[in-house]
């Protein structure tokens, strides 16, 4: 089921898919000789947003939570990608611990931890389930909708490993996105492969390092299509030191939102966009939909009602948000029975492995769709015969479109990996 795109079928983004659907050979080589100097995430999944006019990331999470939604179809193509990210870190690896978020009685979340035991099983793993919970001191037993359950245990940590009683992995995968901070237990783990990377996680991450390494990204990939960047990169701005409570640095969010909203005009201009341009205000760390706003005149920041506020100040594990990122609003022109959708890719390695719609109908064109009443509709990328078709009319073909979104998303995993490198703190530095 695809949605349908309600603008015309022609225009920049029917361009883009052209090029990119006859720059294929180009495209997948440039990839190849990017991942020969760049490691990709372990697993990642991207937000993306089709306007018609422009195709861009808005958000890659490294700690995919939604592989409940992908389809059974999907399933052989995740064992395979899983197999050769385990394969390329630690070969003779029999155990994995799996560390899920620690708001386990969600069971949309708990579907997703079941997933992931599923794939990695299937990929010849044995997977036990480690909690950071501290009040969980035995195995517990959790009953999921569909009548099985996965069983919880608390870790046990020795001086330079960690494991569960009688389970000592090699490898240690969180799906635990670190937004309260580094659990002690987690670290100076030298003997063992912790993935993804500590620093990969909110306690250290901003969205703002993610996308600057994904404007360099998106400014290479434009050269190799000859092509302006800002068709796939959103422009941003950032500000630090800001208190939504007491407006403390608000007219730093102010002066870039008006700044970035003065970019985009004229963008507009250029490519005589008939569009009323808006900013996105979110949290520089963290996920879950939360401090989020949709800013259409910066003027409209001085006159915050204290449920705005109140709303921005508090992220996820009531964390406070002390900087944010002001990013070039996407608007989506994509249609499921009348609701806003979006694209979500999944990748694990540097493989797509498929995706599905987020579709909201309470929400329009210029708001963040990852929020309650959020429905999921999968994306048709697990049919392996849909694969691309080039010479078909840009626009008039599923497998095309969904080629494209694999792109735009395999990008957004390159500048993670750009990301991931330059905040590393064990790289070297050479002077």
């Amino acid at each position: 089921m695809v949605p349908h795109l309600i603008t015309a079928l022609n225009g920049p983004i029917n361009e883009l898919e052209q090029r990119i659907l006859e720059s294929m050979p180009a495209i997948e080589r440039w990839f190849r000789l990017e991942w020969m100097e760049h490691t990709p995430p372990f697993y990642s999944s991207v937000d993306v947003r089709n306007a018609g006019f422009k195709l861009a990331p808005v958000d890659t999470n490294l700690y995919p939570g939604g592989f409940n939604n992908l389809t059974p179809e999907m399933l052989p193509l995740a064992v395979q990608a899983a197999m050769a990210a385990i394969e390329k870190i630690c070969p003779e690896a029999k155990n994995l611990l799996l560390i899920p978020e620690k708001h386990t009685r969600n069971t949309f979340y708990l579907m997703n931890v079941q997933r992931l035991v599923q794939i990695f099983g299937a990929a010849g793993l044995n997977v036990r389930l480690g909690t950071l919970d501290d009040s969980i001191t035995e195995p517990t037993r959790l009953a999921l909708p569909d009548g099985s359950e996965l069983t919880l245990e608390p870790l046990l940590r020795s001086k330079r490993r960690l494991g569960l009683k009688d389970f000592d992995p090699c490898t240690i995968l969180l799906n635990n996105d670190l937004s309260a901070g580094i659990p002690k237990v987690l670290e100076g783990l030298h003997e063992q492969y912790l993935l993804p990377p500590l620093h990969a996680g909110w306690a250290v991450r901003r969205k703002s390092q993610h996308f600057q390494a994904y404007e360099e990204v998106a400014k290479k990939f434009a050269k190799l299509l000859g092509m302006d960047p800002w068709l796939i990169n959103p422009m941003f701005a950032k500000c630090g030191k800001v208190n939504f409570q007491d407006g403390t640095g608000q007219e730093c969010v102010q002066s870039h939102a008006d700044a970035l909203l003065g970019k985009i005009r004229r963008k507009y201009k250029e490519y005589g966009i008939q569009e009323k341009p808006f900013v996105i205000v979110k949290a520089d760390a963290g996920t879950y939909g939360m401090g989020i706003m949709t800013v259409r005149d910066a003027k409209d920041l001085d006159e915050l009602n204290r449920k705005a506020r109140n709303k921005m100040s508090v992220i996820k594990d009531g964390q406070e948000v002390s900087e944010v990122i002001i990013q070039e609003g996407v608007p989506t022109y994509e249609r499921m029975n009348d609701a806003v959708a979006e694209p979500v890719v999944y990748m694990i390695d540097r493989y797509v492995v498929g995706g599905f719609y987020r579709v909201h109908a309470e929400r329009g064109i210029d708001e963040n769709l990852n929020s309650p009443g959020a429905s999921f509709v999968p994306l048709a990328f697990a049919e392996s015969h849909h694969l691309p078709r080039p010479g078909e009319k840009p626009g008039a073909s599923a497998p095309n479109r969904f080629y494209m979104y694999g792109v735009i998303g395999r990008l957004a995993m390159l500048g993670a990996s750009y990301e991931l490198e330059a905040t590393d703190p064990d790289a070297e530095v050479y002077e």
